[in-house]
């Protein structure tokens, strides 16, 4: 395939993400202005940034003024994913050039590293094809951050018209795009216990790491035990 139609099945397969994320980055826009930011400082934030997650985080504990060391080690926190995430999307770039790659990882969020990983099971990942995907849903993220600012008054509370659900639910979608069977609940399973009892009994983010140290623990389990299965 040549390079406008690898970016435009980038484009393709991004598209019903673009959609769902569309209330998210909505509801990040309009909780930034509820915290006192001017509409390009939200806009400017999604961009320099890109991390949802982090982002709303850092509007959970936003003061004036801002305490940067707080903000900066909470964003690391709801972050840290992202070298695990990083590795192993680096592992499939063999068509990107050095500079592609690292371009790349700017880019790079959950959503679109989810479809570029499922891409990547199934054939050649290319740059082309990471480009469409990631591209228009950088472009879209920004733009719904400036929008929300500009219409927070109107939007009003998100829990009341459900766009509040719109974040858990685009995620709960990309989970099930790698489900694999009982070792899949397995991990689910502990990251969520690890995520709930870390939430009630420790203040701050650090539900975001517990639930993905127990996850990969049960990943880690599940594969030796699948390995001692084999061997027997």
């Amino acid at each position: 395939m040549n390079w406008k139609s690898e970016f435009a099945a980038g484009l393709k397969t991004i598209a019903p993400v673009l959609v769902a994320a569309m209330p998210i980055g909505l509801v990040f826009g309009a909780v930034a202005a509820a915290k006192g930011l001017s509409p390009l400082e939200a806009m400017l934030m999604s961009a320099l940034v890109f991390a949802g997650g982090s982002q709303f985080v850092a509007m959970d504990i936003w003061t004036h003024p801002a305490s940067w060391t707080a903000l900066g080690f909470a964003a690391l926190l709801v972050n840290v994913r992202h070298v695990l995430m990083g590795a192993s999307l680096g592992r499939k770039m063999d068509a990107f050039r050095p500079w592609q790659k690292y371009l790349g990882a700017l880019v790079m969020a959950d959503e679109n590293w989810a479809m570029a990983e499922a891409r990547a099971s199934r054939t050649r990942l290319t740059p082309a094809f990471y480009a469409g995907l990631s591209v228009l849903f950088y472009l879209n993220w920004i733009a719904c951050s400036l929008a929300g600012a500009l219409l927070g008054a109107l939007l009003g509370d998100p829990t009341l018209i459900g766009l509040d659900f719109a974040f858990p639910a685009v995620f709960i979608v990309l989970v099930m795009g790698f489900w694999k069977g009982p070792s899949t609940g397995l991990v689910l399973l502990a990251s969520a216990l690890a995520s709930i009892a870390t939430f009630l009994m420790v203040p701050g983010a650090w539900y975001i790491a517990a639930g993905a140290a127990a996850g990969l623990a049960a990943a880690f389990a599940s594969g030796r035990l699948r390995k001692t299965a084999v061997v027997q």
